[in-house]
C-alpha cells in the first residue's frame, strides 16, 4: 500500500508541533491556539478544506509542472503529452519517457495497444523495468491505477522519477565520492537545497521552496550564480514586482542557459506553491472495529479508518503487534473523500491481545497505542441469511426507513458490519445502524438519502456473506399529485360495452411508487384491468366493459389517488355502424395549425346533417366542415393550448363507435408543415395497377425540423403498408402496393399536422392477369417438323390490358427467327418455321411478367425418316484424278425439301470437302474429287440430321504400258518340259491380267503368285512348233505381246 499522503510528494518542511508559545485567548478566557503561520483552529480548518480540494492552485501548478518536466524529456523521441492523467493509460508515453532517462530499452510491449488488457500490459512492463532493472522502490501503485487515469498517483510516480533522474543521480558540486553526510546521504530534497545554498549569497537564507521565491529575487541570484554576469542587477529588483522579476530572470535562463521553464513565472510567485502546512498528527481521528476492544476474531479483517483532513500533510503509518510480539500486515487504502480518510486492514492470525501503533508524520496519534482483543476463530460468512425490504433490489424510497436482518445463528463466532455505498460510490453519506437483536441476529437499517443505485455489502466476521453486494435502487418518494392520466378510457362519455377502453398514466417527477388502477362496474365488482408498463414513467392501461352503466376508473400512485381520481365513465351499449373517422387530427396536432379529419357515412345516413362534433380540451377550438357531396365531409378544427383533447364524432347526438377521439396537441415547434410538398404517380386519382408497387416524393427541406408521418388506407379502412425512405436533403421517397380496386386515401403529416392537399385521394385499376393468359395453336403441340412452317395463338382477352413479350431459342440456345400478328381481338398469332430438329423454348411474357405456363417445351421433329435413306455405288472403287460419285437413294423416304441434302467427304490425309449434290432418279448424287488413293470416308446429312457414314477406297489409274514380261518361255521350249516366263504388274494399277497360249497342242498354264506384284507363268507344251503366248493387262497387250517361243521335241532318245 501506499503509505504515504496523497500529496506528499509535493514537499514539507521541518519538524516541531506548529503551535506558538504564547496564545491569545478567547472570550470564555480559552486560550486560542495558533499554528506557525497565526492561524487558529477554525482557520487552519478552512484553509485545509482549499488546500486540500481537488483544484487547489498548488495541485494544479504542480501537474502542470510535472507536464513540462516530462515533455522536456519527451520531446527528444518527438512526442508530447497534453494530460497526464489520460495520455500514460496505454503505456506508450509512459515507456518513451522511462527510455529517455534511464538510455535504456524497456523490454519488449505492445507498440498497438487498443484493449485494455493490451495497455495494462505495457504498463506493468514499465513498472516492471523500474523496480527490477532501475531499482526505483514504487509504492501503492500498480498498472490499473495509471490506465484507469488516477492522477494522484500518477504525479506521484512522476515526483519519485524526478526525485531519482533529477535530483538524485546527479553528482552535485558539494558532493564527494567519499565524503558521507551533507552530500551522499542526504535526501534527494536535502540535495537540491545544499546545492541552492551554496550557490547563493549568504544574504539572500533560502530554507524552502515555496515563500522564500514568491517576490522572484532569488531566481534572478540563481540564474546569475550560475551564469555570472547574466543577471546581475537582480539585488535591485523591487520585491513588489514579482512576476515581472520571475519571468525575466526565467526568460533569461531558457534563452542563454538552455534550462526550460517547466514552472510558470505566475506559478512560482503563488505563496501556496506547492509545499502545505505543517502535520499535526494530534488533530488525526481514529475509527473502526479493528481498533475496539472487543468484536474481532482471528482470520476475520479486522478494518479501522484514520481521518487526516485537520492534520496537515503526513503519512499515514500503522503498525499492528500480535500477542507473540510478531508485526502482522496491515493494508492501507487511500479513500480520497472530503476528511481525507485512509481505510485500514489487518487480518489477525492468533487469539489474544494486539496492539495496534497508528502514526502521523512519524508522530502516534491520540489513543495510540489501540489494543484489541482477538477472539477464536472467525465464524463462517456462508452461513448466513438474510431477509428484509432493505435488501430488495426495488421499493426503497429516498428519506424511508428500511431495513434488513441477518441470521447467523449456523455461522459460529463473529459480528456483522454493514457498509453501504451510494451511487457516487461514497460509504459515509447513508447512515446505517446494526444492532444484536439475539443470539447470532442482527437488524441493519437505514435510511437513504438519494435515489439511485446503492450498493449495500453485508460482512460477517469480516468476510461478505453470500451474494454480498446488494445492488438497491433507491427511488425518489412518490407525489401522486404529479401523476395524470390520458385517454379514451377516462373519458365521461363515449365508450361502449365491449371497446378496448385505454389510458395512460403518466408519473413523470411524481417520484416512486407503485401506480395501482382499478375499474369499478355498476354492479359494484371490479373488472380485469390491464396495466402495463411502457417506460419508467408511462403505464399502458386497458379495460373491457361488458355492462351498461356507471363505471369508476380508480388510480392511485404510492397509495394516494392521483389528480381527478376516481373517474367517471358512462358506458353505453355495444353499436353497430358503417360511420369511420380517420385523419392526423384524431390522433394529434399543434397549436395554430389545423388539424384535420375525415369523416365518411358509407351511406348510413341520409346526409351528412345527421353528423356533430364537440371538441374537449384544455381550450375552445374553433371547428370547420366541408361537405364533399359524396357523403363524406373534410373537418378540422384549430386548437390553442396545447394538451389532450377529446373529439366528439355524434350521430343523432350520440358517440359513434371509437368516439371520442382523444387527440394530443403540442406546443408549436420550429417547423412549417405548409411547406411540405408531396407529388408523384402515387398520388395521383388514377394510374395505380392493383398489385403493382406505386411511388411518389415528399419534399421537406424548407419546412424546418419534425416527425414524418405516412400512412395509407383502402376503402375498407384496412391499412396498405407505405415504405418511406430518407433520401437526405428534406426528401423522402414512399412506395406502396395497392391491394384491390377501390379508393385508398394516403395521409401525410408534418409534426402531427396534415400537409397541403392531404389526404390524397387514389383509384387504383385492376392490373393485368397473365396466369388468364392463354397460348394454343400447332406450333406448341406435338408433330412440329423441322423446315415446315407453323405458328401458335396467344390469347390475352381475359388477361387484361398489357402487352405481350416473345422469346424463341432452338436446342442450342440460338434465336428462331418469329413473326407476330395482332388479331386486334386480344389474341396474337406467331409464325416460325424451326431449322434444326430437337427442343425449341418458348417464352411468353405478359406485361413484363412471364406467364405460368411459359416457358414452353416444343420438340421439333425432323420432316423426313433418315432410317429409309440408302447410300449406293460404294462398291465401285474410284480411280485416283477421276471424280467419284455415289447415290443418295431417298426413294423410301419420300420427297425432301429443298437445299436439305449434303454431305462432307473426308480423305485419306484428313482433308475435307463438300460433296457436289445433284438430283438423280433415286434421289441425290453425291459427287466428290479422289486427289489421292486411299479410303474416303462419306458423311451425308438430310435435313441436319446426320446419316450413318460410308467408306470407298480409290485407287490408281490402269496403265498396261508398264507391264513387263520375261523369261525363257516367252522364245522357246521342249515338247513335254515346262515352259516358264515372268509376268511383272508392278506400277501398272490394280487391273486385270489376262494370259493365253496358242501353238500346235493345246499348252496347259499354271500361275504362281509372287506376292510382290509379279507371278511366274509356266505352260507345258506337248507338239513341238511355233507358240504365241498372247499377255493382256486390262484387255490389252502388253509391250512384246504376243510372244513367239520356238517348242523342238525332245531329243533325248533312251534305248
Amino acid at each position: 500500500m501506499y503509505n504515504q499522503s496523497p500529496n506528499g510528494y509535493s514537499g514539507g518542511g521541518g519538524g516541531g508541533s506548529g503551535y506558538t508559545e504564547n496564545p491569545q485567548y478567547n472570550e470564555q478566557g480559552e486560550p486560542i491556539e495558533e499554528d506557525e503561520f497565526g492561524r487558529t483552529e477554525e482557520e487552519f480548518d478552512e484553509d485545509m478544506q482549499r488546500e486540500l480540494a481537488d483544484d487547489a492552485p498548488w495541485k494544479r501548478i504542480q501537474q502542470n509542472t510535472f507536464t513540462r518536466w516530462a515533455n522536456e524529456h519527451l520531446k527528444l523521441v518527438n512526442r508530447h503529452c497534453d494530460d497526464l492523467q489520460t495520455e500514460f493509460g496505454d503505456g506508450l508515453n509512459l515507456i518513451a519517457l522511462i527510455e529517455v532517462l534511464s538510455q535504456k530499452k524497456v523490454p519488449r510491449y505492445n507498440k498497438r495497444p487498443n484493449f485494455r488488457s493490451q495497455k495494462l500490459e505495457n504498463v506493468s512492463v514499465v513498472l516492471d523495468f523500474l523496480e527490477n532493472t532501475e531499482r526505483i522502490r514504487l509504492v501503492n501503485i500498480d498498472a490499473t491505477h495509471i490506465v484507469d487515469g488516477k492522477l494522484k498517483l500518477i504525479l506521484g510516480l512522476i515526483w519519485t522519477l524526478i526525485l531519482h533522474y533529477s535530483i538524485s543521480l546527479p553528482m552535485w558540486e558539494f558532493e564527494q565520492p567519499d565524503a558521507p553526510g551533507l552530500g551522499r546521504d542526504a535526501t534527494p530534497k536535502q540535495k537540491l537545497m545544499n546545492w541552492i545554498q551554496e550557490k547563493l549569497p549568504p544574504e539572500l537564507p533560502i530554507t524552502n521552496f515555496t515563500s522564500d521565491w514568491n517576490d522572484g529575487r532569488a531566481i534572478g541570484a540563481l540564474v546569475d550564480a550560475c551564469a555570472p554576469g547574466l543577471y546581475p542587477d537582480w539585488n535591485k529588483r523591487d520585491p513588489r514586482n514579482a512576476l515581472e522579476n520571475a519571468k525575466e530572470a526565467m526568460d533569461l535562463a531558457e534563452r542563454w542557459l538552455g534550462i526550460p521553464q517547466l514552472i510558470q513565472p505566475h506559478e512560482m510567485i503563488n505563496p501556496r506553491a506547492p509545499i502545505k502546512p505543517k502535520t499535526n498528527s494530534a488533530r488525526v481521528r481514529c475509527y473502526g472495529k479493528g481498533i475496539e476492544p472487543s468484536g474481532n476474531q482471528v482470520d476475520a479483517p479486522a478494518k479501522f479508518h484514520v481521518e487526516t483532513f485537520a492534520a496537515g500533510q503526513g503519512n499515514v503509518e500503522v503498525i499492528v503487534i500480535n500477542p507473540k510480539g510478531q508485526r502482522e500486515k496491515c493494508d492501507i487504502e487511500f479513500r480520497n473523500d472530503k476528511n481525507q480518510t485512509y481505510d485500514c486492514t489487518y487480518c489477525p492470525t492468533m487469539e489474544g491481545q494486539y496492539k495496534v501503533i497508528v502514526k502521523y508524520g512519524g508522530q502516534e496519534v491520540p489513543k495510540s497505542p489501540f489494543s484489541p482483543y482477538i477472539e477464536g476463530k472467525a465464524g463462517d460468512a456462508s452461513q448466513c441469511l438474510v431477509h428484509g425490504p432493505g435488501l430488495e433490489p426495488n421499493g426503497v424510497m429516498v428519506d424511508k426507513p428500511t431495513w434488513f436482518e441477518i441470521d447467523a445463528t449456523r455461522a459460529g463466532n463473529g459480528l456483522a458490519e454493514v457498509i453501504l455505498v451510494n451511487p457516487q460510490g461514497r460509504q459515509d453519506v447513508v447512515p446505517v445502524s446494526v444492532k444484536q437483536i439475539g443470539p447470532g441476529k442482527f437488524r441493519c437499517e437505514y435510511v437513504p438519502r438519494e435515489p439511485g443505485l446503492h450498493s449495500v455489502n453485508v460482512f460477517f466476521a469480516g468476510r461478505p456473506i453470500p451474494n454480498s453486494p446488494y445492488g438497491v435502487n433507491v427511488a425518489s418518494s412518490s407525489d401522486a399529485k404529479k401523476c395524470r392520466a390520458y385517454g379514451r378510457g377516462i373519458q365521461p362519455k363515449g365508450v361502449r360495452t365491449g371497446d378496448v377502453a385505454e389510458f395512460r398514466v403518466i408519473t413523470k417527477d411524481a417520484g416512486e411508487g407503485a401506480m395501482k388502477a382499478t375499474v369499478t362496474g355498476p354492479d359494484g365488482l371490479d373488472i380485469p384491468c390491464r396495466v402495463t408498463k411502457a417506460n419508467s414513467t408511462t403505464y399502458e392501461c386497458g379495460y373491457v366493459p361488458n355492462q351498461i352503466g356507471p363505471h369508476t376508473v380508480n388510480i392511485t400512485y404510492g397509495g394516494a389517488h392521483i389528480p381527478r381520481s376516481p373517474f367517471p365513465v358512462s358506458v353505453g351499449p355495444y353499436k353497430e355502424s358503417r360511420i369511420r373517422a380517420f385523419g392526423p387530427g384524431l390522433e394529434g396536432g399543434v397549436v395554430g395549425y389545423p388539424a384535420d379529419f375525415i369523416v365518411e357515412t358509407n351511406g348510413e345516413t341520409g346526409s351528412l346533417g345527421d353528423i356533430s362534433f364537440s371538441i374537449e380540451g384544455p381550450s375552445q377550438a374553433r371547428i370547420e366542415c366541408k361537405d364533399n357531396g359524396d357523403g363524406s365531409a373534410n373537418v378540422r378544427y384549430w386548437p390553442t393550448i396545447p394538451g389532450e383533447y377529446a373529439v366528439h364524432i355524434l350521430c343523432n347526438d350520440e358517440d359513434i363507435p371509437l368516439s371520442p377521439f382523444m387527440a394530443w396537441i403540442e406546443a408549436p415547434g420550429n417547423f412549417d408543415p405548409n411547406k411540405v410538398k408531396a407529388y408523384g404517380p402515387g398520388l395521383e386519382p388514377s394510374g395505380q395497377i392493383i398489385g403493382k408497387p406505386t411511388e411518389f416524393t415528399i419534399d421537406a427541406h424548407n419546412a424546418g425540423e419534425a416527425p414524418l408521418r405516412v400512412q395509407a388506407i383502402d376503402q375498407e379502412y384496412q391499412p396498405v403498408d407505405v415504405q418511406v425512405r430518407n433520401t437526405g436533403n428534406g426528401t423522402y421517397n414512399c412506395r406502396y402496393t395497392p391491394r384491390n380496386a377501390l379508393r385508398h386515401c394516403i395521409l401525410i403529416d408534418y409534426g402531427g399536422v396534415a400537409i397541403p392537399n392531404s389526404p390524397f385521394k387514389v383509384w387504383p385499376t385492376e392490373p393485368s392477369n397473365p396466369s388468364k393468359v392463354r397460348v394454343y395453336g400447332p406450333g406448341v403441340e406435338r408433330g412440329v417438323k423441322m423446315n415446315i412452317p407453323t405458328f401458335f395463338v396467344v390469347d390475352c382477352k381475359e388477361a387484361g390490358p398489357g402487352d405481350i413479350s416473345i422469346a424463341l431459342t432452338d436446342i442450342k440456345n440460338q434465336d428462331v427467327p418469329f413473326n407476330i400478328d395482332d388479331n386486334q381481338d386480344g389474341t396474337f398469332r406467331i409464325a416460325y418455321t424451326p431449322k434444326l430438329p430437337g427442343v425449341h423454348c418458348i417464352s411468353v411474357l405478359f406485361g413484363d411478367t412471364e406467364i405460368p405456363i411459359s416457358p414452353i417445351k416444343v420438340n421439333v421433329e425432323p420432316s423426313v425418316d433418315v432410317s429409309k435413306i440408302r447410300i449406293e455405288g460404294l462398291d465401285t472403287m474410284p480411280i485416283v484424278g477421276q471424280p467419284a460419285q455415289v447415290t443418295l437413294n431417298t426413294l423410301a423416304a419420300g420427297p425432301l425439301p429443298p437445299n436439305t441434302v449434303h454431305a462432307k467427304v473426308i480423305g485419306p490425309s484428313g482433308n475435307i470437302q463438300d460433296a457436289i449434290v445433284t438430283p438423280a432418279p433415286q434421289g441425290y448424287n453425291l459427287r466428290f474429287n479422289v486427289p489421292e488413293p486411299g479410303s474416303y470416308l462419306i458423311e451425308p446429312e438430310v435435313c441436319t440430321i446426320p446419316l450413318r457414314p460410308a467408306q470407298v477406297t480409290a485407287i490408281e489409274p490402269l496403265d498396261p504400258g508398264k507391264v513387263r514380261a520375261y523369261g525363257p518361255g516367252l522364245s522357246q521350249g521342249t515338247v513335254n518340259k515346262p515352259a516358264d516366263f515372268i509376268v511383272d504388274t508392278r506400277g501398272a494399277g490394280n487391273g486385270q491380267l489376262g494370259i493365253t497360249v496358242e501353238g500346235p497342242s493345246e499348252s496347259k498354264i499354271d500361275y504362281q503368285d509372287n506376292n510382290d506384284g509379279s507371278c511366274r507363268v509356266t505352260y507345258h507344251p506337248t507338239v513341238a512348233g511355233n507358240y504365241n503366248i498372247n499377255i493382256l493387262y486390262e484387255g490389252k497387250h502388253i509391250t512384246g505381246s504376243p510372244f513367239r517361243a520356238a517348242v523342238r521335241a525332245d531329243l533325248d532318245i533312251r534305248a
